[in-house]
């Protein structure tokens, strides 16, 4: 028993050292090789006792010649294919593995985007990476331990401690946004990076602060069209404020001789001095009284505007007869209307009480309103004024049947200085700036503006007011509020037979009257 025993430990050591040899040779490590060498021993011993039973068994169906050299080939053959194949997985699974074991944070410090930081709970870096680390590093000084703060722009140190203050606390994430001193080794030669610093906090079991790790994304082209936006939006008020006080001033300085030549021309019209020699002298100064009037009316809606534009315009809310106000507007225009051959009518609902708001404001309203409609409504056409109340809201509705407004103008119409029609083919006079006026004077009312138009047929224009002026009080009452000017425009149908129910089909109207 002795001798056969140490037969077979010579046997497994002669196969050993064989086997050794021939895995060394094929690049197999020493812990690998040990795993290795078991599975061929084992394939060894399997193929001995089958160099044996496979001849035998052959030897039932054939000659024991063919049968010893066939059953000896079959062994060799399935001894070298499973020896193949066994240390081919057996390798496979070891690389799996290895990868597997590898720490997590070793992966995330390789493939990250960025600068990777661990830092500890008082916010010195223990570790960096990132997949960009290193053209952040070519700059950076190195961040280990306290090296990464005293980088940060003194100004922006606080908001890093806030947010590791933040992440001691308990929350589990921050965000800052930060500058780092940049040596000049680039071409832009940029004074800062502009770094946005994303931490989040790895915590035990009891919940205390372990680490922090920190991903650093370089931002500057984002902070410089920041920038840049923030400039030109500066610009842009700058500009704006400009044009507001050059208004205010030119409209100024206009009034005081305007007022001058109105008065005289009273006074000569009057015939207060003598008799004029002839009609011709008359009518040149009744030109000279009419000129002024038109432009002290244009100079008095520009100041009205940038009072408007600067939010300095105060409404005097006071209860008024609002009929007495549409038939003062509608005698004022009578004579122009009458002139143009447009007929000029106004309905009043029955019972109509008192509304509160700016009088003088809802008066230019309807003179500006009934004043386009008059002007670009040809001779035969009819303009209708109509005004009601209805669940406490003040309608009022200026409807013509005159050129009407393209589909295409309405979003442009009613801004400053905007008319329908381009300054080459247009046939009406006026500077555009009697809705702009309106839509600004509404919506300091806290009301609404509405236009539905069909070239060629005609417009309706309907704003809606609070009749006991209290959305002008609440807009007045927030003084942080900034008034839209000029308002954005509120299109209505163009299908004047769909219009919303309580607004008048002044089309229709302006038609029969």
């Amino acid at each position: 028993m002795r001798v056969l025993s140490e037969i077979g430990g010579r046997a497994a050591a002669l196969v050993d050292r064989a086997a050794a040899g021939w895995l060394l040779r094929t690049g197999s490590g020493e812990a690998v090789a040990e795993r290795e060498l078991a599975i061929l021993r084992r394939l060894v011993f399997l193929s001995s006792a089958a160099l044996i039973a496979a001849p035998a068994g052959l030897s039932f169906v054939t000659s024991p010649a063919v049968a010893l050299p066939a059953g000896v080939a079959t062994v060799c053959a399935g001894f070298l294919f499973s020896a193949v194949g066994s240390i081919a997985l057996a390798r496979q699974s070891a690389a799996v593995s290895a990868v597997a074991a590898a720490p997590a944070e070793d992966f995330f410090l390789e493939n990250s985007v960025g600068l990777v930081l661990f830092l500890d709970p008082q916010g010195n870096v223990t570790t960096a990476g990132g997949r960009d680390s290193r053209e952040f590093l070519a700059w950076m000084r190195d961040p280990k331990g306290r090296g990464f703060i005293e980088q940060v722009h003194v100004s922006d140190r606080i908001f890093v401690l806030q947010a590791l203050d933040r992440l001691r606390q308990g929350e589990e994430c921050a965000s800052v946004d930060l500058r780092l001193d940049r040596p000049c080794v680039s071409l832009d030669l940029r004074q800062f990076a502009h770094l946005r610093m994303d931490m989040t906090a790895r915590r035990d079991e009891d919940g205390e602060l372990l680490a922090v790790v920190a991903q650093l994304r370089d931002v500057s082209v984002e902070q410089q069209l920041r920038m840049e936006a923030q400039s030109r939006a500066a610009d842009a008020e700058s500009a704006n404020d400009a044009k507001s006080r050059f208004l205010a001033a030119v409209s100024h300085e206009l009034r005081t001789p305007l007022n001058a030549i109105l008065g005289f021309s009273d006074i000569l019209l009057g015939e207060y001095f003598g008799k004029f020699d002839n009609e011709r002298q008359r009518e040149y100064v009744t030109l000279v009284r009419e000129s002024g009037a038109h432009l002290l009316s244009v100079v008095n809606t520009m100041l009205d505007m940038s009072k408007i534009e600067a939010g300095r315009y105060e409404l005097l809310l006071e209860p008024f007869d609002i009929g007495a106000s549409v038939r003062s507007c509608e005698a004022m225009l009578a004579l122009q209307a009458k002139g143009k051959g447009v007929t000029l009518t106004s309905r009043i609902q029955r019972g109509l009480d008192e509304v509160v708001a700016d009088q003088r404001a809802i008066q230019q309203i309807l003179i500006n309103l009934v004043g386009n409609a008059v002007k670009f409504t040809d001779a035969g056409g009819a303009v209708t004024v109509d005004a009601a109340m209805r669940d406490g809201i003040l309608q009022i509705c200026v409807s013509d049947t005159g050129i009407g407004i393209p589909a295409d103008r309405l979003e442009s119409l009613g801004q400053p200085f905007m008319q329908v029609q381009n300054d080459y083919t247009r046939h009406y006079e006026g500077t555009g700036l009697g809705l702009s006026l309106v839509k600004g004077l509404v919506a300091l009312h806290g009301g609404h503006f509405a236009i539905a138009s069909v070239p060629g047929e005609g417009t309706i224009i309907t704003i809606s007011i609070a009749a006991d002026g209290s959305a002008a009080g609440a807009a007045h009452a927030q003084k942080d509020r900034a008034v839209d000017f000029p308002p954005r425009l509120k299109i209505a149908a163009t299908n004047v037979a769909g219009l919303e129910e309580g607004l008048f089909d002044g089309r229709a109207q302006a038609k029969i009257a």
